[in-house]
């Protein structure tokens, strides 16, 4: 069964700084650490274009940028698994869940941004992200709030 986990931070950073950093290739590879150690994506943030989320040895996921509304909204459409760089999009075990969504939500406030991350999971990946998004995210709020802080 698939669920949609929403996850939200207060940034003291600009819209822009916040999807500047977000997307930053280095920046990219810093703040997802939490997920696995040395965590990149090879690909476009440009809507429409296919986007791979890697881990050292090739394995991760595959998917297409659905929407790119820079720097308010972001939705990635996860379509597969990649393991051992090998593509694997209509196995049964990936269509128990895909597609699946991972949506950025930038709002502007007094203070910077609110950055709202709206997932969806299987079953099994719930606890691992229920505990790992937050970490990441404190990690982004950091980074960006180096790069550019103050609103």
């Amino acid at each position: 069964m698939k669920l949609t986990l929403r996850f939200s931070t207060p940034i003291q950073a600009a819209c822009e700084v916040v999807w500047d950093t977000m997307f930053d290739p280095d920046c990219y590879r810093t703040w997802t650490t939490p997920f696995g150690e040395g965590s990149y994506f090879e690909g476009s943030w440009a809507e429409g274009e296919r986007i791979r989320f890697l881990a050292p040895g090739g394995s991760g996921m595959s998917a297409v940028i659905a929407e790119n509304r820079r720097p308010q909204f972001l939705s990635i459409q996860h379509l597969g698994e990649i393991v051992e760089g090998v593509e694997d999009l209509d196995s049964d075990r990936v269509r128990a869940w895909a597609p699946a969504f991972e949506n950025y939500t930038l709002l502007a406030t007094a203070g910077g941004t609110e950055l709202i991350v709206d997932s969806d999971v299987s079953e099994e990946w719930e606890p691992f992200l229920r505990e790992t998004w937050p970490k990441a995210l404190a990690v982004l709020k950091r980074l960006c709030e180096e790069r550019g802080g103050g609103g």
